[in-house]
């Protein structure tokens, strides 16, 4: 019985901290799309105020674009991460799919970063694409092999988990 009431406090507790995480991430996110909003505010009135030659313009707005770029992805991976935790809300467990789908944008906005800014080697494509490689394979693992059977759950006898 001790153990029991043991376990059901530490839920509690352990659901108040992902809770107050979940707050946290509800602001991170709504700071990042602020931040987004004016940083495209900022690019067009730094394109508007921009040099009048072709040359130096490019060079502005390709500086900008790649900021924009690398914001919204950043943006991707927050809502992934916000995902997460409101998964283990509502199930009380992480799962791995949506680990792996979070590994998989958090991998795939660093390949987009790094070629983009043109500033990414052969070697670190050739190690992001066998991570991403075992990632997807990952995600379509725990796609097929899902878990099927019922727990019963301490206090309503119903099954634990998502459904299928």
């Amino acid at each position: 019985m001790k153990v029991r009431k043991s376990l059901l406090i530490y839920r509690r507790i352990l659901d108040g901290i992902v809770a107050t995480l979940v707050f946290i991430m509800v602001l991170t996110l709504m700071g990042s799309v602020a931040g987004l909003v004016f940083d495209l505010v900022g690019a067009f009135n730094a394109v508007r105020a921009g040099v009048p030659t072709h040359t130096l313009s490019h060079g502005l707005i390709d500086s900008v674009a790649r900021d924009l770029v690398i914001d919204v992805l950043s943006v991707f991976v927050l809502i992934e991460l916000f995902r997460t935790f409101t998964d283990y809300l509502e199930f009380h467990r992480i799962r791995l799919r949506v680990l792996a789908e979070v590994g998989i944008a958090f991998v795939l906005r660093e390949i987009f970063i790094g070629l983009y800014n043109h500033s990414i080697e052969w070697n670190e494509i050739l190690a992001l694409t066998a991570l991403l490689s075992v990632l997807v394979a990952a995600r379509i693992t725990a796609e097929i092999f899902q878990p099927r059977h019922v727990e019963a759950s301490s206090s309503h006898g119903s099954t634990a988990g998502p459904p299928p």
